[in-house]
């Protein structure tokens, strides 16, 4: 799982992302850069995949078809691109629930 962008509410890994799809804690669209596996800040558009158009918002939905859902521990630099008021939250939340499994208290 991986936090969303806005507010650190996880995202569950199995969870079907969609263009419409919404954080179930406050709403932000999910389909978005910011949650992908291929953004990565230091790419051109700031994405890994070979993309036609920039996708100038990063925290709003879109269309594109090469989305996949960051996973835990990818080597996507998104989660520390994110801003907004939840992202040094959902870094703290991402990073104890990854010792919290560490050692076998979840």
């Amino acid at each position: 799982m991986i936090p969303c962008y806005r507010c650190g509410t996880p995202i569950p890994a199995d969870k079907g992302i969609y263009r419409n799809t919404e954080c179930d804690n406050c709403g932000a669209d999910l389909k978005v850069c910011l949650h992908c596996e291929f953004y990565d800040p230091a790419s051109h558009w700031e994405c890994r995949e070979s993309i036609p158009e920039r996708v100038k918002d990063k925290d709003r939905a879109n269309f594109c078809d090469y989305f996949r859902l960051r996973r835990v521990g990818s080597s996507s630099s998104g989660a520390s691109a994110a801003s907004g008021p939840g992202a040094s939250q959902a870094q703290n939340t991402d990073s104890a629930s990854q010792l919290r499994r560490l050692f076998g208290e979840e």
